[in-house]
């Protein structure tokens, strides 16, 4: 029923046949940049003055930052059009992203729902069907209708358990926001309800499908303000047909304007299990409500924030959950409700040497998942915790899916590797037989690339592992174009898992280089604390390790050797370039949380101390100011070209981040490489951008690279 909670890439012999069209002036001159304007802002940060020149770029929608932005991203626009290989590149991505795929189908009522893509469209569809990939199926929910530009997207559906009813969340512009309205399966047909200020919030309903639980927020004082941070979330209950202002507050805690609260309703309609959060922290509460009996209290089931509790499932008064209490790996236990003391707890799948990475009840089954050296092993047990066998998986690769519910006879995964999208298939846990429905047709050849692990050691003398992908019969010979693609937080693994993008990468040429460095999930809670917080320099130093080693063994060299990461892994590619700009070649920091000292002023950044601190802290602000890209930053020093992205509707990690980091690094660069940033309008954070939106990105930074890389791309690309 659960997996892990709300706390997130790319590839090989160069071409021997030199093209022209792609020469570089050996010594290129250096680009005029935007001026931009500076402040005098100084703030005091435990008697440490910090000056904050930019600040002004923290309001995006300032008249002054649209003008900022408008010629910042039309240099960037005259930069790569100097490109001719840009629309070769944007062609070809156009081409490979043109191929039907398919998410994992789950049942409800007796109607299967799953999502599918024709190729290109800007959103997913949702189609219902009575059984999986059948003749009938039928369009529930087609987002590319909802706008003109793609840019409102279906960002979650939640069934009723009779299948009569689905609600389903709608978000604009990237934005981090939904709206939650109701529709009849069987008609097609919406009815009235509408509900809005809803954020990080799933639907939950109740079993008699008359209403379903939520988490909202109350209405902010300016509804266009996409920087002012969100407190006081609460837990709802919405009878379908009622207006918004009749739902039932569950819970709230009116004196905790950091708690978040989400609502889940056991598979019998028993119990109402409410987890009571505090940011991206892997610890949350667990309180519970009876909902067979009228009026019954929220009761405080567990009541400290010592460990994480994930609902896995129920059986009359005794809940199951994954939790890494006394067990950094995880394991399973059994918490009676009529006996909740913790000398009554019963272990039921006890820890291992992998981490457990999700549980789900399956019929008479639970099923869970655990990661060996970054990719996926699947175990099947009894209700009684006992090993009944393990998922024979196609090979080495990422799982998603094993979802059910207590009356399920099957379930259904997907498996994906490097080189091969995702491929669906039915399990039959009593059987132990998969069998596969949908594998996508992509006309890639697996045997002509090499997909290989390695393992280097970081600085400390750590065991780090990393993927490699490229050509077969790649000449290390230090001259292959590199991209070296890092995370590194949040308890949030890098496993194997196919995109397009890569797939382009690997026919321009290019190496990929995948590192599981600490901070994130690969190992379990161990290795995520050995990178978060006073250990955070830990994740730069394993990536600036990963660099070494892939220059060391003639894979690359310098200036063919690019970085990149999105939102904490902008933050890692922000850190890296800043601390070793003579290691690398070129960066693309995505989305990054690059302002150490501010982030937690915005919007949901409050959430993310757990992973970083927080400079209202007199010891973790030198921790932040040590590393922080923005406030590390040297005037005079020669950097690695850059290309830095962003959404001008992120209200996640707010670009006012990137905008000043942009402008800082720009002001200090005394090198020839461009330092360049590219705003996209109408978008957020990533979740839901449309197919178009994603091919014009993708299509600037590979052109990008090809030009600060000097690429030759080769013969027939």
């Amino acid at each position: 029923m659960s997996r892990p909670p709300l706390i997130a890439l790319l590839i090989a012999a160069c071409a021997t046949h030199p093209q022209p069209e792609s020469a570089m002036p050996a010594d290129p001159a250096p680009l005029k940049y935007p001026e931009t304007a500076k402040g005098d802002v100084v703030e005091d940060y435990h008697g440490v003055q910090v000056a904050d020149p930019y600040r002004w770029l923290e309001d995006s929608d300032a008249p002054e930052t649209r003008a900022w932005i408008d010629a910042q991203n039309a240099l960037t626009e005259a930069w790569l059009s100097d490109a001719p290989e840009r629309e070769r590149i944007r062609a070809r991505l156009t081409e490979a992203w043109d191929f039907p795929r398919s998410g994992v189908p789950f049942e409800r009522g007796g109607r299967y729902f799953r999502s599918y893509n024709d190729g290109l469209s800007n959103q997913e569809i949702i189609y219902v069907e009575d059984a999986p990939f059948s003749d009938d199926a039928r369009v529930l929910f087609d987002p590319n209708t909802w706008s003109e530009d793609g840019t409102v997207a279906l960002s979650g559906f939640w069934v009723s358990p009779d299948g009569a009813r689905v609600a389903y969340a709608r978000s604009a512009a990237g934005t981090d926001w939904k709206e939650l309205h109701v529709r009849d399966i069987e008609t097609g047909e919406d009815l009235p309800d509408h509900i809005r200020w809803v954020k990080f919030s799933g639907a939950s309903w109740t079993h008699d499908g008359a209403g379903f639980y939520y988490s909202g927020y109350d209405a902010p004082e300016d509804p266009d303000d996409l920087e002012a941070a969100n407190y006081y979330q609460k837990l709802f209950y919405h009878r379908v047909g009622e207006a918004q202002d009749q739902d039932t507050l569950v819970y709230e805690r009116p004196d905790q304007k950091e708690w978040g609260f989400g609502g889940e309703v056991t598979d019998d309609g028993r119990w109402l299990i409410i987890s009571n959060w505090v940011g991206t922290e892997r610890k949350n509460r667990v309180f519970v409500k009876d909902l067979a009996a009228d009026g019954s209290p929220v009761i405080e089931l567990i009541p400290e924030f010592d460990a994480y509790y994930h609902l896995v499932g129920s059986q009359d008064t005794v809940l199951w959950f994954s939790t890494d209490l006394d067990a950094p790996n995880g394991r399973v236990i059994a918490v009676d409700v009529d006996a909740p003391g913790r000398d009554a707890w019963k272990e039921l799948i006890p820890e291992r040497d992998e981490p457990l990475r999700g549980a789900s009840h399956v019929g008479a089954h639970i099923i869970t998942t655990w990661l060996k050296d970054a990719h996926s092993q699947v175990r099947i047990h009894g209700l009684d915790g006992s090993e009944q066998g393990e998922v024979a998986l196609p090979g080495i690769g990422s799982v998603g899916g094993f979802g059910g519910r207590a009356d399920s006879t099957e379930t259904f995964y997907a498996f994906t590797t490097f080189l091969t999208p995702g491929s669906i298939y039915r399990y039959d846990p009593s059987t132990g037989e998969s069998t596969l429905l949908r594998a996508p047709e992509v006309g890639l050849s697996p045997e002509a690339y090499t997909v290989r692990q390695v393992f280097y050691t970081s600085a400390d003398g750590t065991r780090i592992p990393m993927f490699l992908v490229h050509r077969a019969g790649l000449t290390l010979d230090g001259q292959n174009p590199t991209y070296l693609y890092g995370y590194g937080g949040f308890n949030i693994p890098l496993t194997p898992s196919f995109s397009v993008v890569r797939r382009v990468w690997l026919e321009m040429g290019g190496v990929l280089a995948v590192a599981n460095l600490r901070g994130g999930g690969e190992y379990g809670g161990d290795w995520h604390d050995a990178g978060r917080l006073a250990n955070k320099q830990n994740v730069f130093d394993d990536f600036h390790a990963a660099a070494e080693w892939l220059i060391a063994e003639g894979y690359t060299s310098t200036p063919k050797l690019a970085i990149g990461g999105r939102s904490n892994g902008g933050l890692l590619v922000g850190a890296a370039l800043t601390q070793r700009p003579d290691l690398y070649g070129a960066a693309l920091p995505g989305v990054g949380v690059l302002d150490m000292l501010r982030f937690h002023k915005f919007t949901i950044g409050w959430a993310w101390v757990s992973d970083y601190g927080s400079s209202d802290d007199p010891e973790q602000f030198k921790w932040l100011y040590a590393y922080s890209p923005l406030h590390n930053v040297k005037p005079g020093t020669a950097y690695p070209a850059t290309l830095i992205t962003t959404g001008d509707h992120d209200d996640r990690v707010v670009p006012g981040h990137s905008f000043k980091f942009a402008a800082t690094l720009q002001a200090a660069q005394a090198g020839p490489e461009p330092v360049l940033i590219r705003v996209e309008t109408q978008a957020g954070h990533g979740a839901g951008k449309p197919t178009a939106k994603l091919i014009e990105e993708w299509t600037d930074s590979w052109t990008f690279l090809v030009r600060a890389l000097d690429m030759t791309l080769p013969e027939g690309f």
